[in-house]
């Protein structure tokens, strides 16, 4: 299992959750299981093209996603977070 740390903007989702787990050998598969269980998760991360929406950031540990078939090895965490903006 993969720990998933989910952004504050998402967890009407996880019905209140910040921290969830999931299952999968890669960030595709742990967000497919999670949209799975949590019904619209995944579409609000990840576009109709398998990119992750320019406003979102995904992180194995410290390191930026930028490709959803990045493999996610034993004990790995990821964390979903919303990009800020504004000026």
């Amino acid at each position: 299992m993969t720990r998933v740390l989910i952004p504050s903007q998402l967890i009407a989702y996880t019905g209140g959750a910040t921290r969830v787990e999931a299952q999968g050998p890669t960030v595709d598969a742990v967000m497919r299981d999670l949209d799975r269980r949590f019904a619209g998760l995944r579409f609000r991360v990840v576009d109709e093209q398998g990119r992750i929406r320019r406003h979102m950031r995904i992180y194995v540990g410290q390191d930026r996603v930028h490709d959803i078939a990045r493999p996610l090895d034993a004990g790995d965490e990821v964390l979903i977070f919303g990009a800020l903006s504004g000026g």
